[in-house]
């Protein structure tokens, strides 16, 4: 039962083949566990930013700028008047009007060195009467006065205003006047006549004078006055004044 040399032969090309393949298929696993562990743990890939890890930048906010309102400068051509005060340097009684307009400098007169009157004006026209208003300078040093005064008719034994204060005539010049101790300045007053108007229109009633404010001051004096009518009516204009002129000067 030999083989023939060439049965031998083909058993040993067999054996050959078998051997290689073996060779190759181990080189195989061996290689396939290298690429295995060269990618393993001890590896960590790069990771990809997302729109939540860049950070957002976002323009800086501009501050809002308001440009400064300018507000009604204290002089000759102001054209509000002040906010009402109280007191009454001539009575003591606690009054209510408007405040004259015009400046209140540093050389400006303080109301306790101003005494007030009701002098003789140009007369005025028919249906009204024209006088000066008079403020006096009775403190010891030269102050200053400047611009228009607050009028208004008072009454009933506490300075209360009858009626509407005076409107302010800025047709007439306005000039600083300055005052020695003693020197007085004077505003021509209109005084439109109450017997004119409708009773039903104006509610006539005897006032006990006049409450002044110097012009830029929220203190006033009072002027006793009792030769005129007032209206209790506020919706009847009575009262109109000119801007304070020394005294001699004025025109009306």
């Amino acid at each position: 039962m030999g083989l023939s040399r060439g049965g031998r032969s083909r058993r040993t090309t067999t054996r050959a083949v078998v051997s290689s393949a073996g060779v190759l298929a181990a080189a195989v696993l061996v290689l396939s566990g290298c690429a295995s562990g060269s990618g393993g743990s001890d590896e960590t890939a790069a990771p990809v930013p997302t729109a939540s890890d860049t950070p957002s930048s976002s323009a800086p906010t501009t501050p809002t700028t308001t440009a400064p309102t300018s507000g009604a400068t204290p002089g000759a051509d102001a054209t509000g008047s002040g906010a009402a005060g109280s007191g009454s340097a001539g009575s003591g009684a606690a009054g209510s009007g408007s405040a004259g307009s015009g400046s209140t400098g540093r050389d400006a007169c303080a109301v306790a060195d101003l005494a007030g009157s009701i002098e003789p004006g140009s007369g005025g026209a028919a249906g009204s009467v024209v006088v000066h208003l008079a403020l006096r300078n009775t403190g010891t040093t030269t102050c200053t006065v400047q611009g228009w005064p607050g009028v208004s008719f008072v009454g009933g034994g506490d300075g209360t205003q009858i009626g509407a204060p005076a409107t302010l005539d800025r047709s007439a010049p306005h000039p600083t006047v300055s005052l020695a101790p003693g020197s007085t300045a004077v505003a021509p007053l209109k005084v439109t006549r109450a017997e004119n108007v409708p009773s039903s229109d104006c509610s006539p009633v005897t006032p006990e004078g006049f409450r002044v404010y110097p012009p830029g001051s929220e203190q006033s004096l009072f002027v006793a006055a009792t030769s005129y009518t007032a209206c209790r009516s506020s919706d009847t204009q009575l009262l109109s004044v000119q801007a304070f002129v020394a005294e001699g000067q004025a025109t009306d």
